[in-house]
């Protein structure tokens, strides 16, 4: 059995796919599913399928879902009642989150010792395990306390697999992609500092340095401060030549 939560949640058994029926249930299932086999109490499982002001049958509700959940897993994957919470026996079955948490750490890692091949191949693996936007189909108070870490997850794995590409001297095929991510991103100064990278590389200096003062205008106004030291240090490469031959990681120390 595999579970899936990076995008709409999904239960697949073989070659069977469903979505179990309701987002209380999948909201559910996915909340226990992120504490990775740890309990999770009625009082949190409350928060996240109705946020702070829950009916007062909340736990015959909550003992409902988890009787739906246990009978859809069956016996390989227990579901079990622990003082005043529930937990999930899931150690032994594949999900996304947990694969995409193993093969990014994999690739932060050799991107640290400078193995640049392994980085971009364990990360692009982890990112393919996204399918659209992470918990789509749960409660909107799931969504709201969840997802924005699971995001912050994808755009670090993002962020060093196009740096780990970038030193392996892809660059002319990065420019569109970061292009797009810095439409979507404008605050983000790293997916900035390596579209100017990629840019200068691609024989395109003052695309590079259009794409920093816009940076630097938008922090001015939208936050009143000047870009941070990844920026700036890559507007000084670009405007010296080093940032042709300096690795993203220097400007950064």
């Amino acid at each position: 059995m595999e579970f899936r939560i990076l995008g709409p949640v999904r239960v697949r058994t073989g070659e069977h796919e469903d979505a179990l029926s309701g987002s209380k249930q999948r909201t559910m299932l996915a909340a226990l599913l992120l504490t990775d086999g740890r309990a999770l109490s009625d009082e949190h499982l409350g928060r996240m399928l109705w946020d702070t002001n829950p009916p007062s049958t909340a736990p015959a509700q909550i003992h409902t879902y988890a009787s739906r959940i246990r009978r859809r897993l069956g016996p390989d994957v227990p579901l079990v009642r622990i003082r005043t919470g529930y937990q999930l026996m899931a150690e032994h079955v594949a999900y996304d989150y947990r694969e995409f948490g193993r093969l990014s750490d994999e690739g932060h890692r050799a991107l640290r010792v400078q193995n640049y091949e392994l980085a971009a191949a364990r990360l692009g693996q982890a990112l393919a395990l996204w399918r659209g936007e992470a918990l789509a189909d749960t409660t909107d108070h799931m969504v709201f306390a969840e997802r924005p870490r699971l995001e912050e997850f994808r755009l670090e794995a993002l962020e060093s697999r196009i740096e780990a590409e970038l030193i392996l001297g892809r660059h002319r095929q990065l420019v569109s992609e970061l292009t797009g991510l810095v439409r979507h991103h404008p605050m983000r100064e790293r997916f900035r500092a390596l579209l100017m990278t990629a840019l200068y590389r691609s024989d395109r200096q003052a695309e590079a340095l259009t794409a920093y003062l816009d940076g630097r205008r938008l922090l001015a106004e939208e936050l009143g401060v000047e870009p941070g030291l990844l920026l700036a240090r890559t507007y000084q490469a670009v405007l010296t030549g080093e940032v042709r031959t300096l690795m993203p990681q220097q400007l950064a120390s």
